[in-house]
């Protein structure tokens, strides 16, 4: 899992441990992943199914797309489709994607680094391996999460940041067991590189078999946790958690996350994503790629698609 790394991670900044009165966030949901194709047929996992919104808010769902070998010709992306309402954030662990839009934001992530994209009033965008990929074939991971925008900026103006992995917020625990890197938001006031409208944190950690991570987090926001490879248990209570599994945590202070000491082969180490936001608690009308306040918003979204207000596929 090539994702930005560091070979001694005793150089990094640590976390501290929990203080004297702080309370751990109890485990309320685990819920698996069903597994399904998106797009021109890639393979994704489903991180939120089954996760009631009003637990999820500010977020609306995320796909794991991938772990999967391609073979020569098999890479696939998806066509040119419209947005409006809300931000997807593409965070590419390994292989290549190319992103473009009809607002002019565009650009190749690999092994680390985040497109995050503010669709806002609306836009056209597509998402595709590069040619030479669907040429040569190779492995492909990554995770596309979409965040909601709240009523106040959702026809705000579309935007696009271009997130490399050298700009990532890296962190360790005091036994340097754990490699946390900050994409978004702050954690024990380390702050990521990622700009958000509404107030979230989103971090990929690296846990060691056998190692735990004590992470702070706002208490003001809600928090997930979802394997993206490996075993281990979440929770002071060890709720067992494998890849492919979400975990719905309770307020509190702090988060645990435990590595089976363990591992397949193939998972040297448990690697999870921790998001959480600040909830917006505003009505919901979700249909296809419109995410509005209201379900006259997303006809009118609709309508606006179809007559070309979206822009138009670049030449």
């Amino acid at each position: 899992m090539p994702a930005i790394t560091v070979d001694d991670l005793t150089t990094l900044a640590r976390l501290g441990s929990p203080g004297l009165g702080d309370q751990p966030r109890p485990v309320l949901q685990v819920s698996t992943a069903p597994q399904g194709h998106e797009g021109e047929g890639f393979p994704v996992r489903r991180a939120f199914a089954g996760i009631d919104l009003a637990l999820l808010d500010p977020f609306i769902m995320m796909d794991q797309m991938g772990e999967v070998e391609y073979a020569p010709g098999e890479p696939r992306g998806t066509a040119w489709h419209p947005h409006r309402g809300f931000e997807t954030v593409t965070y590419m662990i390994d292989g290549v994607f190319d992103h473009r839009d009809s607002h002019g934001g565009g650009g190749s992530i690999t092994n680390g680094d985040t497109q995050w994209m503010t669709a806002g009033s609306g836009l056209l965008h597509i998402e595709t391996p590069p040619e030479w990929l669907v040429q040569s074939g190779g492995l492909f991971h990554g995770i596309q999460l979409w965040v909601n925008l709240p009523r106040s900026a959702k026809m705000s103006d579309p935007r696009y940041q271009d997130i490399r992995s050298g700009e990532v917020r890296l962190l360790t625990t005091p036994d340097a067991g754990a490699l946390v890197r900050v994409i978004a938001g702050t954690v024990a006031g380390h702050a990521g590189p990622g700009a958000t409208y509404t107030p979230m944190s989103l971090v990929h950690a690296t846990v060691e078999p056998g190692a735990r991570l004590e992470l702070p987090w706002d208490v003001e926001h809600n928090a997930l946790v979802y394997v993206l490879s490996g075993q281990g248990s979440v929770g002071v209570e060890e709720r067992p958690l494998r890849t492919g599994q979400t975990a719905v945590l309770g307020a509190g202070d702090y988060l645990s996350v435990s590595a089976a000491a363990r591992q397949d082969s193939r998972t040297p180490a448990l690697d999870v994503v921790v998001l959480g936001g600040r909830p917006i608690r505003e009505a919901l009308a979700w249909a296809g790629p419109f995410v509005m306040n209201t379900r006259a918003e997303v006809m009118e979204a609709y309508q606006d698609f179809q007559s070309g207000r979206f822009g138009h596929v670049p030449a």
